[in-house]
């Protein structure tokens, strides 16, 4: 497996907490290509408007770049459905990492990790897919707080079966950006 250009797909909310995000992990990406989806121009819960961002940035998903998504909240609703259509048309997807997609479901055939602010929105999304592997935060911060400052949470990685591990939300994502 290649490593991947990523595609991070914020939700609604003011710019700048995408870019402080993107600086909170910049160690990660700094030697990769990444884009964000513009929510300005395209709604970030919509399927369509996000499949349409990806056409103009990657016109032959079969000789695109693999990709890795990262989405938050709304961003999730939109992405989650791109990065399957993504893969239909033939263009490879790597990972998708969800941040605090409540209510979502996660279902793909590529590695799915879902990141919730709290153990509640962890556990009561789970049933919805994409958490055998999976962060949440503990304690619990807010919802908005996850995706403005990764680098300062802390909590519990899933691992299935009841097993988890203590571990910060900057190393979880990291271990996920280093495999892939």
């Amino acid at each position: 497996m290649s490593q991947s250009n990523i595609i991070i797909c914020p939700g609604i909310h003011s710019p700048q907490l995408t870019q402080d995000f993107v600086e909170s992990i910049r160690n990660f990406i700094e030697q990769r290509e990444y884009s964000i989806l513009p929510t300005r121009r395209y709604l970030p819960y919509s399927t369509a408007a996000t499949v349409q961002w990806l056409k103009q940035n990657y016109p032959i998903p079969s000789k695109a770049p693999n990709l890795s998504f990262i989405a938050f909240s709304a961003g999730v609703v939109g992405s989650i459905g791109a990065a399957n259509i993504w893969q239909l048309w033939g263009g490879q997807v790597n990972c998708f990492i969800a941040f605090d997609g409540w209510g979502m479901p996660l279902m793909g055939n590529f590695p799915l990790y879902r990141i919730s602010h709290d153990r509640f929105t962890h556990f009561s999304s789970g049933i919805l897919g994409g958490s055998e592997n999976g962060f949440y935060a503990d304690p619990a911060v807010e919802h908005l707080e996850i995706w403005r400052s990764p680098h300062s949470c802390q909590g519990w990685q899933t691992l299935g079966f009841g097993m988890k591990t203590r571990c910060s939300l900057f190393e979880y994502v990291r271990d996920i950006l280093d495999s892939d």
